[in-house]
């Protein structure tokens, strides 16, 4: 599911219980600079939609705070309608952790991703937990946990350009 080398830059994706996936890599970066990555809308457009995917940002609003609203609208090529994701922050931590939810269905996953400094570079845990086992089996099945390496790919070019 995810690409795994010998390099510690590489995207880990793991199924940890019947409702949690979680993926994990390590940015060459200061953590501010990775938390900005996720909170900044300029900059969450250039690196949250896998370009192989097809699919543009029609908007990309933040309103990164404790309650505060979370918002992606994309257009994609096969799909007439845009594609909607919403949901409401429940904690954020700047430079150390954001909880958000994820509303567009009543299978939604509650997203927990985590930012750790070591030596210059930033460990990031993205943790998606589902309200039950056929959740997060039909998100695995529709295809949806498997841009999580080339987005964070993405992410990597964005904070090493």
């Amino acid at each position: 599911m995810g690409a795994e080398s010998g390099s510690k830059s590489q995207t880990k994706v793991e199924r940890k219980s019947d409702r949690e996936l979680v993926v994990t890599r390590t940015f060459k970066g200061p953590v501010h600079i990775v938390f900005e990555a996720w909170t900044k809308p300029e900059l969450l457009k250039r690196w949250w939609a896998p370009k192989s995917s097809g699919a543009a940002f029609l908007a990309c609003e933040v309103d990164v705070r404790t309650g505060g609203l979370v918002r992606f609208v994309f257009s994609h090529p096969s799909f007439k309608e845009p594609m909607e994701f919403f949901g409401r922050y429940l904690d954020v931590v700047p430079n150390a952790r954001l909880v958000w939810t994820n509303e567009e269905s009543a299978d939604g996953s509650i997203t927990t991703v985590t930012f750790e400094e070591k030596n210059g570079e930033t460990l990031v845990v993205m943790s998606d937990l589902y309200p039950s086992k056929e959740a997060l089996d039909a998100a695995i099945s529709s295809g949806s946990t498997s841009g999580c390496d080339e987005t964070f790919g993405q992410l990597d070019e964005l904070l090493t350009a």
